[in-house]
């Protein structure tokens, strides 16, 4: 039985050491802020729901072809929980793996983590380029329009919002909260 508990100083020079793009450690900062606020909503442990959020995508700059498949010896060799790996493997599942999420972590990093880069999308081209004063209502003009942000998958989204017994307005707003604490770190505060 491993007894290390990853910290988030752990886990972000674990991101780091394998991923450098941009894009890659914002949508990793994006998802890690709306994971604490999603902890903290339901009463959970932010801290360990805000570091899975932070590797989720670990193998992905390495391995985009075996995400969610090398990740698992690479937390290994850092000795990192059982729990965690699962965690992080679930998110890919119906795309890139098969271990489905059960956990209201898991649930929950499976129904944001689309929906993150979603966001994301439809807040840069408002006019103030901003996650502070975007409204579901402008992302859910987006999710409905399937050839903005293409390469989002609608229908995990929709998914994980049933895991999560929400509506899809629900998960949006409280998506765009999560967000919006870290708008500096992951280029969204615009011109406001």
């Amino acid at each position: 039985m491993n007894s290390y508990t990853p910290t988030r100083e752990d886990a972000l020079e674990l991101l780091k050491k394998y991923n450098t793009k941009e894009g890659l450690i914002r949508h990793a900062l994006s998802v890690e802020s709306v994971m604490g606020h999603f902890a903290r909503l339901f009463g959970e442990d932010e801290e360990t729901w805000r570091i899975i959020g932070l590797v989720h995508d670990l193998d992905y700059e390495m391995y985009p072809d075996e995400h969610c498949k090398k990740c698992v010896a690479l937390f290994e060799a850092h000795n990192w929980p059982d729990a965690y790996i699962r965690a992080v493997v679930s998110h890919g599942w119906g795309i890139c793996s098969d271990v489905k999420p059960e956990s209201l972590m898991e649930k929950t990093l499976y129904a944001v983590d689309e929906l993150t880069g979603l966001v994301a999308s439809a807040a840069l081209v408002r006019p103030s380029k901003s996650i502070l004063d975007i409204k579901a209502k402008s992302v859910k003009k987006k999710f409905k329009d399937k050839r903005f942000a293409a390469a989002v998958d609608r229908d995990v989204i929709t998914r994980g919002a049933a895991f999560l017994d929400m509506d899809l307005t629900q998960l949006i707003t409280e998506t765009i909260m999560g967000m919006q604490p870290v708008a500096q770190e992951i280029g969204l505060k615009g011109n406001l």
